[in-house]
């Protein structure tokens, strides 16, 4: 069975929403549908053993609890059994909630947890009351959701499906929940190739997902390493947030045979509940641009008391956009490159490609991934691949254990091209990635080549130390009457009495208003002299005030010194990113000096951690390295369609006047 066909089962399973209308709210549907769909699937795995499995519970029937469920599942030949001799179909039509009810209590400790987390007991409850238990039970009895009808793939991609259906009748985002099967592909097939020294036969791999949400990536990087080699034990961890989401992904791994005790239910930024694991292999596609306001103390407080020892040591980015977080946790659970390192892809906006400028936390995560030579390549994908939104998206993908050719470097694929029109849009997916276009982006990826779609740069082509750049005061000052009543508005001024201000003004007064003095020092001798002739105060505050008040910016005016060199005008101050690769004095002989000689820059800014002068700041700015420069189009053809345009509107106006 095709994508397709999963997608249209999917939709016949929805279908029972028609049953629920008028007694439910559209946004309880889902919360319905999705655990009763579990329920069957579990229910059509565990068939073929059944039978076994009664048997065995009569046998043990008076055993420890303990002692039992490990004979239960051992005759289930599964992670989970149902102790029950009741099915979906079986069920009483006079009893079916207490019926129900005890069908999913004699499910193994795992299973039974799945259905709490849905709270299916209080919908449970809401059917009976409504009289449509019964028919909901049977309705689902007839869906077949064997192992032989529908594979492992197939339920993943039926339950985005469910997922997405929910989403909309309930306006949530759908993509918090899932992320699509050909992307998950796509970040699969760049993370897992080219490994075969860790994907030998007999060998035992780990992979994690700090956002699993419903297990895709778990899933399908499985099923890829079983395709490659069904030798390889493949363990898989997971955490995720969302009590739904993570229910159904801990039923998938039950299914699967996966110990179900690796997967986690909570926050992966504020209560990492592996916090002492390391993998092989991560894939994440943490939520794009949403803030970690609600766990800003659990993070920050780790970043502050631990520094490189916790996860977030190289900094944090703007508490808007948590992304830079998750990718931190990643590379923080990556195992030492003695024992063969880790991979990592994880799929992000292009905010963390370039926000935040020198200095900032997101351009000092960037300056550790690529000091530390963790960026192997990021991936451009096309745009309307998601459920939720149509923005520009990456893959980046990280290793510490580079392979020799690679070390140092970092490859940018462009792959927004690579894309094929849907049929029909689902939610703000307009556009999917087929197999082949998959290849091609793998292929691009492996070869490590320079061609228009994939390019090659030191790690250091992406940082630039920035300069603060400063040109001279130069002030002339006049005391008009205007500039007499602007003392006048100055705090300092305006805190002395009526009879120190009365003075301050005659001496003001005193002073020739014709005169403009092009010299700060001149200028405040005579001002001091004229107060101290009228006893008026010249304190180093009303000094300030004055001199504030009575100057203005003078292109023609001296210098203004202090302590015997130039003083700076802020309005003035600029900045310039010098590449790193280049001397920041000779960059600004050559671009800063011939337009403004008497700049400078400022040597007391220096860099935090090399203390050399400049800040220096990363930044990728992948777009500006795939532009293609598209000449505008000659005015003669311009002005040669415009005149055809014009002569049809003529020849459509005097059709209109015969």
């Amino acid at each position: 069975m095709n994508a397709e066909k999963y997608s249209q089962l999917a939709s016949f399973i929805w279908s029972v929403a028609d049953l629920l209308r008028g007694d439910f709210k559209q946004s309880q549907y889902g919360r319905i549908i999705l655990p009763f769909t579990l329920l069957r699937r579990m229910e059509c795995v565990l068939a073929p053993t059944k039978d076994a499995v009664l048997q065995a519970a009569r046998e043990h029937q008076n055993k420890p609890d303990i002692v039992r469920e490990k004979l239960l599942l051992r005759a289930a030949g599964s992670e989970f059994f149902n102790a029950s001799p009741l099915t979906l179909a079986t069920l009483s039509d006079t009893q079916t909630s207490d019926d129900l009810m005890s069908y999913v209590q004699s499910f193994s400790t795992d299973g039974r947890e799945i259905f709490e987390y849905f709270n299916f007991e209080d919908f449970v409850q809401q059917l009976a009351s409504a009289d449509l238990l019964y028919q909901v039970a049977q309705r689902f009895a007839t869906f077949d959701l064997s192992p032989v009808s529908v594979s492992n793939f197939g339920m993943g991609v039926i339950f985005e499906e469910l997922i997405r259906k929910f989403a909309e009748s309930s306006n949530e985002t759908a993509g918090e929940h899932f992320t699509p099967r050909d992307i998950v592909h796509l970040t699969t097939s760049l993370v897992l190739t080219g490994q075969d020294d860790k994907l030998k036969p007999n060998s035992i791999v780990t992979i994690y997902d700090p956002t699993a949400g419903t297990g895709g990536f778990l899933s399908e990087s499985d099923a890829y390493i079983q395709s490659i080699s069904q030798k390889v034990t493949v363990s898989l961890f997971g955490q995720e947030l969302n009590p739904e989401s993570y229910a159904i992904c801990k039923a998938d791994m039950l299914i699967k045979g996966q110990e179900v005790g690796n997967i986690k239910l909570g926050n992966t930024l504020s209560d990492d509940q592996l916090a002492n694991n390391t993998f092989d292999f991560m894939l994440s596609n943490p939520p794009f641009g949403v803030e970690w306001k609600k766990v800003q103390k659990q993070v920050s407080d780790e970043h502050k008391l631990r520094g490189f020892d916790g996860r977030f040591g190289p900094g944090l980015p703007r508490v808007s956009d948590g992304s830079l977080l998750f990718l931190l946790h990643l590379v923080s659970k990556m195992r030492d490159p003695r024992d063969g390192g880790s991979r990592i892809g994880i799929i992000l906006n292009g905010s963390p490609l370039f926000t935040g400028g020198a200095g900032s936390g997101e351009s000092e995560i960037r300056r550790y991934l690529l000091q530390n030579d963790l960026v192997e390549a990021i991936v451009a994908l096309p745009t309307d691949m998601f459920y939720n939104t149509g923005i520009a998206t990456y893959v980046w993908v990280l290793s510490n254990n580079k392979p020799v050719e690679r070390k140092g470097r970092v490859q940018l694929i462009d792959g927004t091209q690579h894309f094929s029109k849907m049929r029909k849009s689902l939610g703000s997916k307009r556009q999917f990635i087929t197999d082949e276009q998959i290849n091609d982006l793998v292929r691009l990826y492996g070869r490590f080549e320079e061609t228009p779609q994939s390019k090659l740069f030191a790690n250091e082509a992406f940082g630039y130390r920035r300069i603060t750049v400063e040109r001279p005061l130069r002030l002339s000052f006049q005391v008009t009457e205007a500039r007499i009543q602007a003392v006048l508005e100055e705090k300092a001024i305006q805190k002395l009495g009526d009879g120190v201000q009365d003075s301050l003004l005659q001496a003001l007064h005193a002073i020739d208003g014709d005169v403009v003095y092009k010299n700060r020092e001149v200028f405040r001798k005579a001002l001091k002299k004229a107060l101290g002739l009228h006893d008026a105060p010249s304190g180093t505050a009303e000094m300030k005030a004055l001199l504030n008040a009575l100057g203005v910016r003078d292109r023609d005016a001296d210098i203004c010194m202090s302590k015997g060199v130039p003083e700076a005008d802020t309005s003035l101050r600029d900045y310039e990113n010098v590449p790193l690769s280049e001397s920041i004095y000779d960059y600004f002989e050559r671009e800063v000096q011939p337009h403004v000689p008497d700049a400078w820059i400022d040597e007391a800014k220096v860099d935090a951690q090399d203390g050399e002068v400049g800040v220096v700041g990363y930044e990728i700015p992948f777009n500006r390295h795939f532009y293609v420069f598209t000449p505008p189009r000659p005015l003669e053809e311009i002005d040669r369609d415009l005149k055809a345009c014009t002569d049809k509107i003529k020849q459509m106006i005097e059709a209109l006047s015969a």
